[in-house]
């Protein structure tokens, strides 16, 4: 019969525990604009990086006809940014009541509408990344989220 030390059977207990751990998943934050980039890529979109050596970094993108913008935010001398904010506006649709802003507000989730100082329909998304950041998969489905809230809102704008 085979003897085994306290030793070696909390090595092989502490090997099977780790085999049955999933990996970690990839975190993301705001503190690199490429990898955000390639996220939104990997989301079927254009998207174009612009860094200014005076201004906080953000990305143009569209989907489905629709332009919107991926604000850094929160960041040290534009850089080591802390959060976005998604952010699209229609500048065709300015007779826009307060009150159909407030019902939007007051029915959805997560994103905001509003009228800008050109008196603009926006809608605006903040997503906080800090500190270690979020999974991959998280930010990839802020972007899901955001999608359906753009549509949801374009028709909302426009619907009479």
């Amino acid at each position: 019969m085979r003897s085994f030390s306290f030793g070696t059977t909390l090595a092989m207990g502490a090997a099977i525990a780790l085999s049955a751990t999933p990996a970690h998943a990839e975190l993301v934050n705001a503190k690199n604009p490429a990898t955000i980039k390639a996220i939104v890529e990997s989301q079927g979109w254009p998207a174009t990086l612009v860094s200014k050596a005076d201004a906080d970094p953000y990305i143009e993108s569209s989907r489905n006809g629709l332009k919107f913008l991926i604000i850094f935010m929160n960041c040290e001398d534009h850089k080591n940014c802390k959060t976005l904010q998604y952010y699209m506006g229609f500048s065709d649709a300015k007779d826009v009541s307060l009150e159909r802003f407030n019902q939007w507000n007051k029915e959805k989730r997560f994103a905001r509408g509003y009228r800008d100082d050109e008196g603009d329909p926006v809608l605006e998304m903040d997503v906080d990344v800090d500190f270690a950041g979020i999974p991959r998969e998280n930010l990839g489905e802020t972007f899901n989220t955001w999608a359906s809230l753009m549509d949801s809102y374009r028709e909302f704008i426009f619907d009479k």
